[in-house]
């Protein structure tokens, strides 16, 4: 049986580009041409499927793909029997319900017996079975926004990003099904003599996360501020100090992340750190 690990990713898209990217910077090499539909890994056992987004969890179900970097909102709407094996951060959205601006909504009661245009029409018939309520259910693929203002519809039921799209067509968000970000997900039938290569994959991806979400600080700081200064950091684990040739300073070296960054570095400054400097993490082993 070949040993080589299937890697599903989507065939054009911005997906596409942050899953080649993460598998980059795991040292995946992959030499893929213009509307190649697959392509070898030069330096990892791996072959790369570039498939339509939507048919992905079949082919995870079918153990054709082994794996796949896919968002959460497909996988809830494909209801394949697949395993969500890790979080990977990027491509959040939320699947939302929204209406035209200015129409009397008046909570989940106002879509009854509505018309509702969609592209994710089970995970909009889950949400409408939950609330109690019976709608039409008008599924369509691609410019969804529309659907109210030809008629078609009376709300609709899409992804949500930034929401410049549904302020352009005339709607307001007023309801979020589900919230979503792009994942790994895991056949049930990856062969045994498979699964070695995919766990090294996830402890790669671990690490350049890891990294992604942390900064490496350095500062010099006059030795009377150090206890303060150590008080403030939340390090891995304690930071390393250092003396400096200047008598009475010391450099502090750690490790912080990247949500308090701004918080911190104020409060270091507040608290006697000079010469900051901040450095990114390319792989961060935990």
């Amino acid at each position: 049986m070949e040993n080589r690990l299937k890697i599903a990713v989507q065939k054009s898209g911005r997906l596409q580009e942050e899953s080649l990217q993460l598998l980059k910077e795991c040292g995946i090499r992959i030499d893929n041409g213009k509307d190649q539909l697959k392509a070898s890994a030069r330096n990892y056992p791996a072959d790369i499927l570039f498939l339509r987004n939507s048919d992905i969890p079949q082919y995870l179900e079918d153990g054709v793909a082994h794996i796949a970097v896919i968002g959460q909102n497909t996988l809830v709407e494909k209801q394949k029997d697949v395993e969500e094996t890790l979080l990977l951060g990027f491509s959040r959205c939320r699947l939302s319900i929204a209406v035209p601006k200015g129409t009397p909504y008046d909570g989940v009661q106002f879509l009854q017996g509505k018309k509702i245009a969609t592209s994710y029409p089970n995970s909009l018939a889950l949400f409408l079975q939950a609330n109690n309520l019976q709608a039409e259910i008008h599924e369509i693929s691609g410019s969804v926004e529309i659907a109210p203002n030809i008629g078609l519809a009376d709300a609709i039921c899409d992804l949500v990003s930034t929401g410049s799209t549904l302020f352009q067509n005339g709607l307001e968000e007023k309801e979020v099904l589900l919230r979503s970000e792009a994942c790994i997900a895991a056949s049930r039938r990856i062969p045994d003599n498979v699964k070695p290569l995919f766990e090294k994959l996830v402890f790669r991806i671990k690490s350049v996360l890891a990294a992604r979400s942390h900064k490496y600080l350095l500062m010099n700081a006059p030795n009377e501020c150090l206890e303060r200064i150590i008080e403030i950091l939340p390090g891995m684990k304690s930071p390393t100090v250092m003396p400096l040739a200047t008598e009475g300073w010391s450099s502090v070296h750690t490790v912080i992340t990247e949500d308090r960054f701004w918080e911190i570095i104020e409060q270091l400054k507040e608290n006697g750190a000079q010469g900051i400097l901040v450095v990114p993490i390319e792989k961060m082993i935990l």
